[in-house]
């Protein structure tokens, strides 16, 4: 990062053993120093145990001031080593202690961007030379060309260290940076081949089952023919007899009934999907589902809320699967809702989601939502919440929605009930869409 942002990232600077180590070679290193000559300025002893401070407390004050902590530390690291050059030597700016200006140079380099370092630099230096100016003892002494050369020196070594370390610094953080993002792109593709794999397994378990599903609807289909025809010839000869016997003769035509029906939802179940893809408006195929369950229940204390995007992109869709899945979920949702009525919002925008655009379809109610233990297994076969069903229904809508290569998603609402979220994958970017297909645009449907 260059400029004048500040460069730190607090994660990396939890206290570890390393950081132990260094803290331990500092507090030496500056033990050694305050038994060096002057051994006996007790104002040195001072300041080397507050350079020992800051430099300990340092990674707390930069965490507890976010994005001024390093300017602190630093200012405070200039002070203490301009203090620390006036108290140990005859003139300020020959002290043999000149060297502990590197301390805020270095700390600068090590978190600041270049130009920051810089200025830093300067300034850590500008402290050092002003001695030239503030020092009284400067007065009787003559500078000379050699040392006025030495001074130069000395402060092109802060900026070399500067540089130098700066330099490394920046390399670290760019190469801690890219580990970090190959250990995120790793983590997404673990999380996704974890996903892909749990994926296949349902789609063998699923597999399997539409296969035994399909020879056992088969089998049962026949001898329920047999029944239907023989109760229906009886009812007729039992027309003339008494009311009773007319009465369980129809019980056995209407549980057959039932039957037939639950053996052709085995049927769809099991029977391979064959989507035939071709443009189409999302939204018309929602409106002609809501309509026909509204028309069923009419009467029903239930009302629709819908929140079309306008110029709603056209994706592959097989409109007639995409009506049989929105049905499910729209008929689910106005029985979830059968007794205490509630409001049905559908959505529908644009999106743009794993590197594939497309349109995305909320339908949400106000029902009792889907508790949390079958969230996970609400889309496998023989999971339902009703009292009634064998739990084929979101079964079929997941495959409907898969052979559209899409995605569906069930949570519960901020205020409860179910949440259906589906996702239709177009050609490309959401912005792309428009012109993937050829033909007139879409005319969407306004929010109502």
């Amino acid at each position: 990062m260059e400029s004048g942002s500040h460069i730190f990232d607090p994660e990396t600077r939890r206290f570890t053993r390393l950081d132990a180590v260094w803290l331990t070679i500092w507090l030496v290193f500056l033990g050694v120093l305050a038994a060096l000559p002057p051994e006996l300025e007790w104002h040195k002893q001072v300041i080397l145990l507050a350079i020992g401070a800051v430099q300990v407390l340092e990674p707390r004050i930069i965490a507890r001031f976010e994005g001024r902590g390093v300017s602190y530390v630093i200012l405070l690291k200039i002070l203490l080593a301009t203090l620390l050059v006036d108290h140990t030597g005859e003139l300020s700016i020959n002290s043999s202690y000149w060297p502990i200006y590197f301390l805020p140079v270095v700390t600068a380099a090590l978190y600041c961007g270049t130009w920051m370092t810089m200025l830093w630099s300067v300034l850590a230096s500008a402290a050092y030379c002003s001695y030239l100016y503030i020092d009284p003892r400067m007065e009787d002494y003559e500078l000379t060309g050699e040392a006025v050369g030495f001074l130069v020196l000395r402060v092109m070594f802060f900026f070399l260290a500067a540089m130098v370390v700066n330099r490394f610094s920046q390399q670290s953080r760019k190469q801690t940076q890219l580990y970090r993002e190959l250990a995120e792109r790793l983590a997404e593709a673990n999380r996704r081949l974890e996903q892909a794999q749990a994926e296949a397994r349902r789609s063998e378990r699923l597999a399997a089952l539409g296969q035994l599903s399909a020879g056992l609807a088969h089998e049962i289909r026949n001898p329920l023919g047999v029944i239907k025809g023989s109760s229906e010839m009886l009812s007729q000869k039992l027309q003339a007899s008494d009311e009773l016997s007319r009465e369980l003769a129809g019980y056995i035509s209407t549980e057959v009934n039932r039957l037939s029906a639950l053996v052709t939802e085995f049927l769809d179940f099991a029977r391979p999907l064959h989507a035939q893809l071709a443009p189409g408006d999302v939204t018309a195929v929602l409106e002609r589902t809501i309509e026909i369950v509204e028309h069923r229940w009419k009467g029903k204390v239930v009302r629709v809320d819908r929140e079309y995007a306008s110029g709603l992109p056209l994706v592959p869709l097989d409109e007639s699967l995409c009506e049989q899945a929105f049905l499910n979920l729209v008929q689910n949702a106005f029985e979830a809702m059968e007794e205490t009525g509630g409001t049905l919002r559908v959505e529908a925008r644009e999106t743009w989601e794993n590197d594939r655009g497309g349109v995305q379809v909320v339908i949400a109610d106000t029902g009792p939502g889907v508790p949390e233990k079958l969230r996970e297994e609400i889309f496998n076969p023989f999971v339902t919440t009703k009292k009634t069903g064998v739990g084929l229904g979101l079964s079929i809508v997941s495959k409907i929605v898969d052979g559209h290569r899409g995605r569906i998603h069930v949570e519960n609402g901020a205020e409860g009930g179910a949440r259906f979220t589906l996702f239709f994958p177009g050609n490309g970017h959401p912005a792309e869409l428009r012109s993937a297909w050829t033909g007139e645009g879409v005319r969407p449907y306004t929010s109502s």
